[in-house]
């Protein structure tokens, strides 16, 4: 692939990280894609566990498709992956000053990475940061599989003693990442920071136990079920199945809820007003939905559905605030010069928040927006 440089013009370079095999990115119409050199017949076992991820709805990149050079006596492969847009490797949130408050969410991101593939009956085998890519979302950050190479499906469950490997492959990969980066001369890890790779375990630990949990109650306290269900959504999990069963105690019954995805909020946004989005953001932008819809509700004496409450964020708060923000989306003055609309409109509502505060009132959309422009602005 080295050959490549020079000789075609659709090679193009986005911020990458380290990577252990040749990868290139083209341009085709547009749309950015990565290839990348593999052994023989490697491409396509990646290819298949990638297209088995994607058809769960995991965070991973997007397979395209695996080719093997005709006549090549390297037994190479080349695998395609679209290139996740808006994404940072961890280099760049541990190189940049200005995305060092991002470094603190990589545990959480980490963890509930791990905990949906494990969910899903997949053992990753080679967990790092090198192998994973972030977007920003709502301030925190959503991690992304970008490297399958190891990774192995089983389809009835994970057993714990494979959980555990690969908790422990991350925890090594994660310090080994972050020293590399101090042999690089790029970054000096502080001594939190090369214990990212345990805390990231103790967060994962704190969440597998959230989501697998079984609960306990008695026949008058069916309510109960409906609560869990909201804990889990709140957490980002859709559910798949709830399973009661009945205990040696008479009336009392033990609660199962099996999960699937962790994009129910993203769902119910993208349902609601077709706005594709990280779960983060969803849940930050539902729960201004919701109270628009109680304040319309009150307002009215009415009961007002929710797709009612829906349209009218979308038509007279969200698109309006978009289109003030159009001149920031390319503007060399924000710090990390995001163009994800949903991203900066999250931002906006932080903002109206902190001047709200400050004010002792709502400021309202319009006069956040309006300081927001003036602050990170080119004029």
């Amino acid at each position: 692939m080295s050959s490549w440089q020079g000789s075609c013009n659709r090679l193009v370079e986005v911020q990458r990280g380290l990577s252990r095999h040749p990868v290139v990115f083209v341009n085709y119409d547009g749309e950015i894609y990565a290839i990348k050199e593999l052994p023989k017949m490697i491409a396509k076992q990646e290819y298949d566990l990638l297209s088995a991820m994607e058809n769960e709805r995991l965070p991973c990149v997007s397979p395209v498709g695996y080719a093997q050079p005709i006549g090549d006596i390297s037994n190479r492969s080349l695998l395609i992956t679209r290139y996740l847009d808006q994404s940072l490797p961890y280099r760049s949130l541990f190189i940049y000053s200005s995305l060092g408050r991002y470094r603190e969410h990589i545990l959480g991101a980490m963890a509930g990475l791990l905990v949906q593939l494990h969910l899903s009956g997949i053992f990753w085998g080679d967990c790092s940061l090198s192998n994973t890519l972030f977007r920003r979302d709502a301030g925190a950050l959503q991690a992304y599989l970008v490297d399958a190479e190891t990774a192995e499906i089983y389809p009835n469950h994970l057993p714990p003693m494979l959980r555990h490997q690969d908790l422990q492959i991350m925890q090594d990969n994660v310090h080994r990442d972050l020293t590399e980066l101090e042999d690089c001369g790029v970054y000096v890890p502080n001594p939190v920071d090369l214990e990212t790779g345990q805390f990231i375990r103790l967060r994962y630990r704190a969440l597998w136990e959230e989501v697998t949990k079984e609960v306990t109650f008695q026949e008058n306290e069916r309510y109960r079920i409906q609560e869990r269900i909201r804990a889990l959504n709140a957490l980002g999990f859709s559910v798949r199945d709830v399973e009661i069963v009945g205990t040696d105690k008479g009336e009392q019954f033990r609660l199962r809820v099996h999960v699937t995805d962790r994009n129910f909020h993203r769902d119910q946004l993208l349902e609601l007003t077709g706005i594709e989005s990280e779960e983060f953001q969803a849940h930050q932008v539902m729960n201004e939905i919701y109270e628009l819809r109680a304040y319309m509700a009150q307002s009215s004496n009415i009961v007002i559905p929710l797709s009612v409450a829906s349209y009218h964020w979308l038509q007279y708060i969200y698109l309006p605030t978009i289109e003030r923000l159009k001149p920031l989306m390319s503007s060399k003055n924000m710090d990390e010069s995001t163009t994800d609309p949903v991203e900066l409109y999250c931002q906006i509502l932080e903002h109206k928040w902190y001047m709200s505060e400050a004010a002792h009132h709502d400021v309202g959309h319009q006069a956040a927006t309006e300081d927001f422009v003036k602050r990170f602005g080119t004029s």
